[in-house]
Parts: structure tokens; C-alpha cells; sequence
């Protein structure tokens, strides 16, 4: 937030403290919405309510969509059901579904049962299909044409029905059966004849998307293309909403921060952290740390095996930590760049020999890099023999080679069986090359220092 905006922030304050409500009003009906919204959010509960009856009832509508999740529900929780219908009377109507999937039960029968027909009807229509799908960030707010009506014709419906659509910017063609035909842009009505046909001069080579289609899969269809917004269509090519670029925007943010936090071993959480509470922390975090735990023994067991070996030459010991820790820096190199491209559709499953012989060079190279500046220190600096520096080094180089594979390979094999890749990331490929490298330095010792 910048400076001016917080100054802004602050005299509100006051005007609100010395109960100047009239000024108030007239200062936040000069702010944009967002920053309306950014002031709510700074409020306690108590003067926030107030506020929020004191905005007109359009801003205050307005303004609702860019609050929290959590400042949504105490809003709604708070207002009459009056008051509460007239907010989601006003929402768009994927605004208005994200609220009340969130809601409890009994709060959402209330809203909906004093809600208008229409905003009943479309998110009722939007609460049917799966999470996270296209169907269920879709909003139902558009401009629709038929194909045979006058391009004056459809600027008069423009007019009629704009205000309530999300975007007037592209209009959908659509034939009786609300098959969609073409798209036309509002630029192009300004621009033509009055009497031309809209099915003569709309645009037919639509690019849409199917209902069930995931949220991630819609966000990358969007980047692909470069729209500012998109037609939803069922299985017969029906238009049943459009998604626009804020809602992309929104996925976007979502899938990246449940990427990270699987990427770090944590459950995704929905809400932001500072109003999660310590004990759903708690329980985002406690199983994996409890399966990495658990699967960290089977460490400690190879340890344990060669616990006599190591007792003939301890100096090993001091290396441990050393081989481990560069196995999983290479691992976690290796799965956070094959992530990234599996999220992009820049990887498939077949590629998996492509990327495999790829990972085998670049892991030949880093390995030597570092085995051979690992030797030189060795040497040097810790005095060892040259059989301790062999055994150390080689093993750094197969260590180096092992993670890039397992780092790699995992993740495409997730995805390939259905799961996330984004599971397969550092903390879990860690735990197997950690394993596996031990394995490989102990064998290795065995057979040059002959424990």
C-alpha cells in the first residue's frame, strides 16, 4: 500500500471515530472499490458492519467481492436477511457461489431463500458442477446475440442488458438452440453498417471451453491464446457461461500457492495465513512431517547396518551429512524444473527418455564439478588418504547421478498415475536419495577400503 493511500486510510479513521458519517460516505464514494475494500479489511468487526451499512448499496456490492473470504462471512453472518439478500442479489454469480460454498448450510438456505429468482436459478446452476472445474468459476453474466438480428438490433440489447454482464466487450452468437456460432466484438458493432447481419459478420472460428475442464488446464488455455475472456460450452456446444481474465487471475494465484505448499509438504490450505489458526496449521503440517519422519528411519537402519564398518574408519562419518544434503540440493533441482514444465505442458510421459538422457548430462557434469573440487579439499585441507577421498568422491558423483534420476523420473510418474507432481518435490525425493546414496557410499567403501 502506498503512502497516500494509508493517509487516505487514516483520515477515514478519524472521520469514522468522530462519527462524521455524512463526510465519510461522500470520501469513500471517491475511492475505487478495491480500495474501499482494502479500508473494510483494516477494521474491526464492529466498525466495519457500520461501515459497510453506510456505503450505498451498489459500492457496498461491489465492494464485497474484493473482501476475503472470511470478511464476507462476517458480513453476511451480521446483516439482515434483507441486507444479505441485497449484497448477493448484486454479485456476480460466481462471486456470489464462491461466497456460499464457503458458508455454513443454514446461513446459505437463508440467503437463497430471500434472493431473487434469477440469482437463485444461476448459482444453483453453478453449485452443480465439480470444484475447481470450469463450470464452477465460470460466471453466467454475459451478452449473448442471436445470429440473424441487425447490428443495430444487438446494440439496443447491449444497452438493455449490459450493465448486469461482466464484459460487453465480446458478445456470443448463438442460434435458437443456444449453440454458440461466433463471437463479435463491441468494436466491430460500432464500426458497421446498422442494417448488416450479425451472423455475416461475426467471427465463427470460436476457441471455447468445456465445462469440466480443469481450472489449472483453463489458465493455461488463456495464456495460450491471450483473451481477455472465453465461452464455456457443455458437450453439445452450448453456451452456459464465459470465464474472464480476473478469474484466471485468481486460478492462477490459487494453483501456485497450493503448488508451493505441496512442494514444501504441507496440506493446502484455503485461507491466508494470518487468519489460520495455529491448530489447523497444526494439522495442514503434521502428517507428512510424520511420514517423512517415519520414512527418515529407514536412514538411520543403513546407518545401523554398517555401524561396525564405520567404527573401522569413522572419518566416513564426518561425510555423511555432506553426501546427503548435495543429493537432495540435486533432487530438488531436478523435480522443482520437471514440475514446472509438467504445469506447463511443456513435458509430457513420453518425453521421459528425452528428459532422463538430458538429466544424465547435466548430472555428469555437476557431479564431476563437485567431486573434483570435493577431492582438492579432501587432500588439502582435511588430510585424508587418497582411498578416503576416492570413496567420498566417486560416491558424490553417483549421489549427484541417483537424485537427478529419482528427481526426474518421480514426478512424471505421478502425474502419469493421476496425481499431483507437485507432491514428488524436494522433501520426499530427499528422503529416497538420502537412502539410496548411503547405500551406494557404503558399498563403495566396502569395496576400496575393504571394511
Amino acid at each position: 500500500m502506498d503512502e497516500e493511500l494509508k493517509e487516505q486510510f487514516e483520515d477515514l479513521k478519524d472521520l469514522l471515530e468522530t462519527k462524521q458519517y455524512t463526510s465519510l460516505r461522500q470520501e469513500l464514494e471517491e475511492l475505487n472499490v478495491a480500495d474501499i475494500a482494502g479500508f473494510l479489511e483494516e477494521l474491526e468487526e464492529e466498525q466495519l458492519i457500520k461501515v459497510f451499512r453506510i456505503l450505498p448499496k451498489d459500492t457496498a456490492a461491489d465492494a464485497f467481492s474484493y473482501l476475503e473470504i472470511d470478511t464476507q462471512q462476517s458480513i453476511i453472518t451480521r446483516l439482515s436477511d434483507k441486507e444479505a439478500a441485497n449484497i448477493v442479489n448484486n454479485l456476480m454469480a460466481d462471486d456470489a457461489t464462491d461466497l456460499l460454498e464457503e458458508m455454513p448450510a443454514n446461513i446459505v438456505k437463508r440467503i437463497l431463500a430471500n434472493a431473487n429468482a434469477e440469482t437463485r436459478e444461476d448459482i444453483n446452476h453453478l453449485l452443480r458442477y465439480p470444484e475447481d472445474s470450469a463450470g464452477s468459476v465460470m460466471t453466467v453474466e454475459y451478452v449473448d446475440l442471436r445470429d440473424d438480428i441487425t447490428v443495430s438490433e444487438a446494440i439496443e440489447r447491449i444497452k438493455k442488458i449490459g450493465i448486469d454482464s461482466e464484459t460487453i466487450n465480446i458478445c456470443y452468437v448463438l442460434d435458437s438452440k443456444r449453440t454458440l456460432l461466433g463471437t463479435v466484438a463491441l468494436r466491430y458493432l460500432l464500426l458497421s453498417e446498422p442494417d448488416e447481419i450479425i451472423g455475416e459478420i461475426m467471427h465463427e472460428n470460436v476457441v471455447s471451453i468445456h465445462t469440466l475442464m480443469d481450472q489449472e488446464e483453463v489458465a493455461r488455455t488463456f495464456q495460450k491464446y491471450d483473451f481477455t475472456s472465453m465461452p464455456v460450452v457443455d458437450n453439445e456446444n452450448r453456451l452456459v457461461g464465459i470465464i474472464t481474465v480476473d478469474d484466471v487471475v485468481d486460478i492462477m494465484e490459487e494453483e501456485a500457492t497450493e503448488d508451493i505448499e505441496k512442494m514444501a509438504a504441507i496440506i493446502p490450505s484455503e485461507k491466508p495465513y494470518m487468519k489460520t489458526g495455529v491448530v489447523s496449521i497444526w494439522l495442514k503440517r503434521m502428517p507428512w512431517l510424520l511420514l517423512l519422519m517415519i520414512s527418515a528411519t529407514f536412514t538411520g537402519s543403513i546407518i545401523s547396518g554398517f555401524e561396525e564398518a564405520l567404527s573401522r574408519c569413522a572419518i566416513l562419518v564426518a561425510y555423511i551429512p555432506m553426501l546427503m544434503d548435495t543429493g537432495g540440493n540435486a533432487g530438488g533441482q531436478a523435480s522443482v524444473t520437471i514440475i514446472r514444465g509438467l504445469s506447463l505442458n511443456e513435458i509430457e510421459f513420453i518425453d521421459i527418455a528425452k528428459v532422463m538422457w538430458k538429466e544424465i548430462r547435466v548430472a555428469a557434469l555437476c557431479g564431476l564439478s563437485l567431486a573434483a573440487a570435493n577431492f582438492v579439499k579432501l587432500l588439502v585441507f582435511d588430510k585424508v588418504s587418497i582411498a578416503v577421498a576416492l570413496t567420498v568422491c566417486l560416491t558424490l558423483l553417483l549421489a549427484v547421478l541417483i537424485a537427478k534420476m529419482v528427481g526426474c523420473t518421480l514426478p512424471m510418474f505421478a502425474k502419469k498415475l493421476g496425481f499431483d507432481p507437485a507432491v514428488m518435490a524436494s522433501p520426499f525425493i530427499t528422503t529416497i536419495v538420502d537412502a539410496l546414496s548411503l547405500l551406494v557410499y557404503f558399498a563403495i567403501a566396502t569395496r576400496i577400503l575393504g571394511l
